[in-house]
């Protein structure tokens, strides 16, 4: 490489400089907080939804309550774990609130959806006792409430204290979508403002986008440029001062701030313009008027050698009502301490077993199973032949394509080619749709898992990954952002 070459390398890379390292300083210092977060921020302090033993010897039969109520259809019909008994839960619509029936005397429970929110919240954070001063619905997705965690409608459960306790609680799966205090609710916004500047309007999404990426752009070329400049331009003797640090540590932390800024403008470009809708669909309404099987007197001749954990009725393609029976997992497989909670919370293990099927007209079993369920919710969802499948898996813990946004396992995952090129998630609990991730999104999320998060560190430990991180971010900081600056300063004298 000859001379007028690497002196116009080393003109750009000191003219890149200075908006270079403001995006290192910024972003790089601004993403310490997510670490933080996810270490010391607020979280639940129980990790399983709760749990009771169905006994379903006095309930009513299903048929006799949903008649009285006057429900002919339904999205997803369930029994939950109410504080004090158990209860029929009935979905009518995704967007309406939960509809709750005492399984012994067919009563109904009206407005007990946001009842059985604060049950679920008091339960997760471990405050059965705690006073909570607003219970409030959620529908849209906000600072407060990002879009990262999928789930809607949500209720927001505002425990009366000091410290701004509060949980998202999602009611149709019993899950935990997200819980805050004022510290996180601080933290999350000053990250939301630095690292994603959430501060500016709605209607400036394509200039916010815009912006980022190409500061963003600049630090990657910055640091490309450096890279350049190490390979071709040999130095003899080592500089003094500044200099020589900010070159030395080039060596290590190029790579490193090269990872950062490819897969921050690359994610930013592809998801700069967040979806405020939920992803998640509930299946068509299904017919519930033909329950003759009186599941609750045959309740101890069905579960003699088995322990039930959780009762759904479902439906397959060809309309016939079917009792989903889930099963336990053993108690030792879930976790019970804090720290376990929070790596479980990102690596994810599935909350129970697997599942049994009962014709609900006749009460004989349904040999085809959970799989099979799983087939035809995914030809219900998708449209499409099973012969556009071309990998069918159980997924029970998350990563990859499936994180731990989605706050719901099992799920089974579908691999579909042409014309969908996608990979679909599907729950057979309630008939959901999970999720959806096309082909084409598959690298981003490869990316930004592995070269903006370093998922590759996962396998020791989410600590030792945040640590990891953390101390390269400094680093980079200090040495290239600072000793850098202060080279260019003398270079200009």
């Amino acid at each position: 490489m000859n001379s007028t070459m690497k002196i116009k390398l080393l003109k750009l890379h000191r003219a890149l400089a200075l908006f270079g390292f403001a995006a290192l300083l910024l972003w790089g210092l601004s993403g310490l907080l997510h670490p933080w977060l996810t270490t010391f921020g607020v979280q639940q302090a129980v990790f399983a939804p709760p749990q009771r033993a169905l006994n379903l010897n006095q309930a009513l039969p299903v048929q006799q309550v949903l008649g009285h109520a006057g429900i002919l259809q339904a999205q997803s019909i369930r029994v939950v774990v109410g504080e004090s008994a158990n209860l029929l839960q009935v979905t009518e619509s995704q967007l309406t609130p939960r509809r709750y029936f005492d399984l012994n005397t067919g009563q109904e429970m009206p407005n007990h959806d946001p009842v059985y929110a604060a049950f679920l919240a008091r339960h997760y954070l471990n405050v059965p006792y705690a006073e909570i001063a607003k219970v409030e619905r959620i529908e849209k997705f906000s600072n407060d409430y990002p879009a990262v965690n999928r789930l809607l409608p949500v209720y927001r459960v505002q425990f009366d204290q000091p410290d701004g306790l509060n949980a998202y609680v999602y009611t149709e799966t019993a899950a935990l979508a997200a819980v805050s205090d004022n510290t996180k609710h601080r933290v999350q916004t000053a990250f939301q403002w630095l690292h994603t500047w959430s501060w500016m309007p709605k209607a400036a999404e394509t200039p916010r986008v815009l912006l980022i990426a190409m500061l963003v752009g600049v630090l990657l070329l910055m640091a490309s440029s450096g890279l350049a400049m190490l390979v071709l331009i040999r130095r003899k003797v080592r500089a003094a001062g500044a200099k020589g640090w900010h070159r030395m540590a080039g060596y290590v932390l190029v790579v490193p701030v090269l990872m950062f800024s490819f897969s921050g403008v690359y994610h930013v470009v592809q998801h700069g313009w967040p979806d405020e809708q939920s992803q998640l669909t509930m299946r068509p309404a299904i017919d519930v008027q033909n329950l003759d099987f009186p599941i609750h007197s045959n309740w101890p001749e069905i579960t003699r050698d088995l322990q039930v954990s959780g009762l759904s009725l479902v439906a397959n393609q060809n309309g016939e009502l079917l009792y989903r029976l889930a099963l336990p997992l053993p108690k030792h497989g879930l976790p019970e301490n804090a720290q376990a909670i929070r790596t479980a919370r990102f690596d994810g293990v599935q909350p129970t077993g697997p599942a049994i099927y009962l014709n609900a007209n006749t009460g004989l079993l349904w040999r085809d199973g959970d799989r099979e369920m799983a087939h035809q919710l995914a030809q219900l969802h998708t449209g499409l032949p099973r012969e556009a499948i071309q990998h069918v898996s159980l997924v029970t813990r998350f990563g990859g394509d499936y994180d731990f946004r989605n706050k719901r396992l099992p799920v089974w995952k579908f691999d579909y080619g042409q014309p969908l090129n996608a990979s679909v998630f599907v729950d057979t609990a309630t008939g959901v749709l999970a999720d959806i991730t096309v082909n084409s999104a598959k690298p981003e999320i490869w990316s930004f898992s592995m070269l903006h998060k370093w998922s590759f560190l996962g396998g020791l430990g989410r600590n030792v990954q945040n640590i990891v991180m953390c101390v390269v971010v400094v680093l980079a900081v200090v040495m290239m952002a600072g000793f850098g600056l202060r080279s260019r300063r003398r270079a200009g004298h």
